[in-house]
């Protein structure tokens, strides 16, 4: 697996860039970048004219990331040769927000085949339901298939998001890669690092992603309630305070939840993902240093994941070849450390292999399973890391 990265700041200088890396035979051109790169006309046909034989996918973000940090408004160009492996891509237009678990399992279709062992998913950050597309993927796709990816951002403004589709630019695809082949190596990671304060409260009326009543109150009135001076701010404030998913016994299911939005009419809270009916929500706080930690410890799950990949290759190939490392991290996390953003970066390169390359965005939600070997969810306010390489 061979792979090379530009970093470019404006879109002026997009031709020339691609230009001088257009000798690289890239299979695969992977694109984060600021909306206003999406905006720029004859953004996509450029990469089609300098890459056409590649597929080329990405989205627009509320930040990008490098091996160097995060960077706003800028356009991180991945290109990636591999030896071994194949690749699938598949792509979808969404018609509304209900449209989306059908447009998961339409994405899932094109996808199956036999040999398919992982996948990275990237869609719209606003009008979609990232919880009914997951589940439509896994109808079709099967809970054992992980996945990575996440919604698109527009740097926090939660009004146009952008994806990159092999058709080019839309505002309403969502496209998907699927990787097959024996030499592949893999492993993912999501961790949060929020605390948890005050009850928890039980989830009285709901529909799917909109919570209507916290304990028979309206929900935006009791959430107001905790956020004291922070309420005047929603719905902008409600990245800072998302609610952890929790069962019965009050203990935490992996799951987090971001406000979007609220409904002064119905006195209702729009959620990023679905919520249970019956189940229990506690709200989350949080500090950079718990952040940094989790990042860490999202890097470390997805290199034991790896490695238990490359134990059952040949013995005579390395334990962690160098490859590719996606981090896709949520705007709200962003949000909360200010200037100290890139200290998860590095936190995260810190348990990378060396020579590895570090690709990401932050999000308006991630894809990864929980933890390996279960179905993948839907997560807010988490980072998550996606290795890949070949032995």
């Amino acid at each position: 697996m061979e792979i090379q990265q530009l970093h470019l700041s404006d879109p002026s200088g997009v031709e020339r860039g691609l230009a001088a890396a257009a000798s690289f035979a890239a299979d695969l051109v992977l694109v984060f970048a600021g909306v206003r790169f999406f905006e720029h006309a004859g953004f996509a046909a450029s990469l089609a004219a300098h890459f056409p034989t590649a597929i080329r996918i990405g989205c627009s973000t509320a930040g990008e990331i490098t091996q160097t940090g995060v960077s706003d408004g800028t356009c991180v160009i991945t290109l990636a040769r591999f030896a071994h492996t194949r690749l699938r891509v598949a792509s979808t237009v969404l018609q509304c927000m209900d449209d989306s678990f059908a447009a998961g399992e339409r994405l899932a279709q094109q996808l199956t085949g036999p040999g398919l062992r992982t996948g990275i998913v990237l869609a719209p950050g606003v009008g979609i339901n990232g919880s009914a597309l997951l589940k439509g993927l896994i109808h079709v796709l099967g809970p054992t298939t992980p996945l990575a990816g996440g919604l698109a951002g527009d740097g926090g403004a939660f009004r146009r998001t952008f994806t990159l589709t092999p058709e080019g630019v839309s505002e309403h695809a969502i496209v998907a890669l699927g990787f097959s082949g024996d030499h592949l190596v893999f492993g993912h990671g999501s961790f949060g690092g929020w605390e948890p304060f005050g009850p928890s409260r039980r989830v009285t009326r709901c529909s799917a992603n909109v919570l209507h009543e916290l304990d028979g109150e309206p929900a935006l009135s009791v959430y107001r309630s905790y956020l004291g001076e922070y309420a005047r701010d929603l719905p902008a404030s409600g990245l800072l305070f998302p609610f952890a998913m929790v069962d019965e016994g009050r203990h935490e299911l992996g799951l987090i939840r971001t406000i979007l939005g609220i409904d002064e009419s119905t006195g209702s809270l729009i959620l990023a993902g679905d919520i249970q009916a019956g189940g229990y929500l506690q709200l989350m706080h949080a500090n950079t240093d718990r952040l940094v930690d989790g990042a860490e410890r999202a890097a470390e799950s997805a290199g034991e994941s790896a490695a238990r990949s490359v134990a059952a290759t040949p013995a005579d190939q390395p334990a962690t070849p160098p490859g590719l490392t996606l981090l896709v991290s949520c705007v709200g996390r962003k949000l909360v450390m200010g200037e100290r953003v890139d200290e998860e970066i590095e936190a995260v390169r810190t348990r990378l292999a060396s020579g590895e390359t570090v690709t990401g965005f932050y999000s308006y939600g991630e894809i990864s399973p929980f933890t390996p070997g279960v179905a993948c969810e839907l997560h807010n306010q988490t980072m998550t890391v996606f290795r890949l390489a070949e032995s």
